[in-house]
């Protein structure tokens, strides 16, 4: 079909060095006027790739023959053959027929993969260090993510039958529920009509027996006659609502612990307003976990407690453990993780915005306090699975009009939780950056946390799939704690890998009771067993549990006299909007 290929070649060639040139002069231009910071960085880093990048034009020359004879293909209309090619793809955001049948979107469809694939292969086969080429590939597959055809109604099949098929309503449905969404200040996963905290979600039985600034302190009744002993007081992490854990009956972990005749307590967090805007982690685990500790023990009457954290609240109860040990307080029997990492060495994706991030809480920092929007924070994470958390819904609820299924983890994971920006930027700079804790440099209430003094019995669990915390890094706890460590991973990722109901009897887990010090060799000698892991723990946590006694007719006691029922006033707050949460 083109007869002077060469032409093509010299023109591509001459594209090529012309891209360059145009690039390396913006570099000099943006250099020479005032930027923000942030932006800056990541000029920088461009800057650095293609200063010691030797093939960029061969590479993009080869780019350009790949798209030719693409471009002949789909002229001749070898159709035939473009479908073939694009069918080796898996990629779900292509599952519609009309990405292979119909030249023209099988066409558009390869062109992008290939564009994709020489991105990602020439960052990969650049003369960069290894973190710069790490962080180039994260970006560059965000951008490419963002531009994927799939995300434009004049270029995604399914888009344009669904206009034709309802006459344009489908857009116009897409465009009410795009001002919905601007309204409350996110995408909406899930129709969070079906949900209600307090109606059919967090509705295990219990009562507020403590309340401060910052925790209300639920106890749950008692299922059972008789209960174990020593109860069980649950740490979830601060930038989210506590009732993950307890959503509906049917997959509650709260319900399922209360039901095998453990005490439960549960520390609610407060969202951050003004009155606790200037709060540090010493607040977190002063007025949080030790003060719920005390008042468990004054309920219970038992001397030691056994502890459970999930996520960022396993850093908040390891360093508040640390804090009773400086005071030689003896008050924790065990000490339970659930995708917890305290060495910071390799946080996964995360470590690609935490430049951007702390540079946007450097000035706030200076004026002494001020709150982090849980926006701001769920918008990173679902960043870092961008196609499921944000196109996958982009595209659901905005191109085709429909309102997404309704799913009560991601009506969860919208119902964010404000933080102190102090208590943010503490996490980011001193655990992420400098990975203070392992390093025996972080301190806390004047205290210089020192790992190796925890000496508890542990649990610790983690998810295969977790981009939050990757299971290999919270496997490097093991070596830190002293005590008798038990390590299982699970199925799934951050969230639904820890909510797995033992009733549905899904997923799977993995144990190995010999502790190595490289996690894969752990994992293939790991014995894979069906179902629950919540069936593991129980079996671990009852022999710390004591004997059992009468279950209390009431909950609380003279001094905690109970306030309201569960789940109590702050887990009903609404997280503010980045505006409101900025004006503070």
């Amino acid at each position: 079909m083109f007869k002077h290929t060469e032409n093509f070649e010299e023109f591509f060639s001459h594209l090529a060095k012309s891209g360059q040139t145009w690039f390396n002069s913006l570099l000099r231009h943006v250099k020479h006027k005032p930027i923000d910071p942030n932006a800056y960085a990541f000029v920088d880093m461009y800057q650095k790739f293609f200063d010691n990048t030797k093939n960029y034009l061969d590479s993009q020359h080869n780019f350009y023959q790949e798209q030719i004879a693409l471009w002949q293909s789909f002229f001749k209309l070898e159709h035939d053959h473009v479908a073939k090619e694009v069918a080796k793809s898996s990629d779900k955001r292509f599952a519609d027929p009309e990405w292979e049948k119909n030249p023209f979107f099988a066409y558009l469809k390869q062109s992008y993969l290939n564009m994709s694939n020489y991105l990602v292969e020439f960052v990969a086969q650049s003369e960069m260090d290894e973190e710069t080429k790490l962080r180039m590939k994260f970006f560059i597959r965000q951008y490419l993510d963002a531009i994927s055809p799939t995300n434009f109604a004049l270029t995604n099949p399914e888009v344009i039958k669904s206009v034709v098929d309802t006459g344009g309503m489908s857009l116009v449905e897409g465009m009410k529920n795009m001002v919905e969404d601007l309204k409350n200040g996110y995408i909406a996963m899930t129709d969070e009509s079906h949900f209600a905290v307090g109606g059919n979600l967090c509705i295990t039985a219990g009562k507020v027996v403590f309340k401060n600034d910052l925790i209300e302190l639920i106890q749950y009744a008692s299922a059972t006659e008789k209960v174990h002993k020593i109860p069980l007081l649950i740490i979830p992490p601060c930038i989210n609502k506590y009732y993950i854990l307890d959503l509906q009956q049917s997959n509650s972990m709260v319900k399922y612990l209360v039901d095998q005749g453990y005490t439960v307590f549960l520390i609610s967090w407060k969202s951050a307003d003004k009155g606790i805007r200037n709060y540090q982690w010493k607040e977190y685990a002063n007025l949080g976990v030790i003060k719920a500790l005390e008042v468990v023990r004054e309920i219970s009457g038992e001397e030691k407690i056994n502890t459970l954290g999930y996520c960022i609240g396993g850093i908040i109860l390891t360093t508040a453990c640390l804090l009773l040990k400086s005071r030689n307080l003896d008050w924790v029997n065990s000490m339970s993780h659930m995708t917890v990492m305290l060495d910071h060495e390799d946080p996964g994706d995360i470590k690609y915005f935490l430049d951007r991030d702390l540079m946007k809480l450097k000035d706030v920092q200076k004026h002494g306090g001020g709150i982090m929007s849980g926006r701001i924070i769920s918008q990173t994470f679902s960043a870092l699975r961008a196609n499921e958390l944000i196109w996958n819904y982009w595209i659901n609820n905005y191109l085709l009009g429909k309102k997404p299924r309704p799913f009560d983890i991601l009506f969860w994971n919208n119902d964010a939780v404000d933080l102190p920006v102090l208590v943010h930027s503490f996490l980011l700079n001193c655990f992420y950056v400098q990975n203070d804790l392992v390093k025996n440099k972080l301190v806390i209430d004047g205290v210089t946390m020192d790992l190796n003094q925890l000496d508890y019995p542990a649990y610790l669990f983690a998810a295969q799939k977790d981009h939050i915390v990757p299971w290999e890094s919270a496997y490097k706890t093991t070596k830190y704690l002293k005590g008798d460590v038990r390590f299982v991973l699970g199925a799934s990722g951050h969230t639904a890998g820890v909510v797995n109901p033992v009733s549905s009897n899904k997923r799977n887990y993995w144990v190995n009771p010999k502790l190595v010090d490289n996690p894969q060799d752990w994992f293939n000698k790991a014995k894979e067993v069906p179902g629950s892991w919540w069936k593991d723990f129980s079996d671990w946590l009852v022999h710390l549990s004591g004997g059992q006694i009468k279950a209390a007719k009431t909950m609380g006691s003279k001094t905690y006299v109970p306030l309201m029922d569960a789940p109590g006033e702050y887990v009903r707050a609404r997280a503010l909007s980045v505006i409101e949460a900025e004006a503070l």
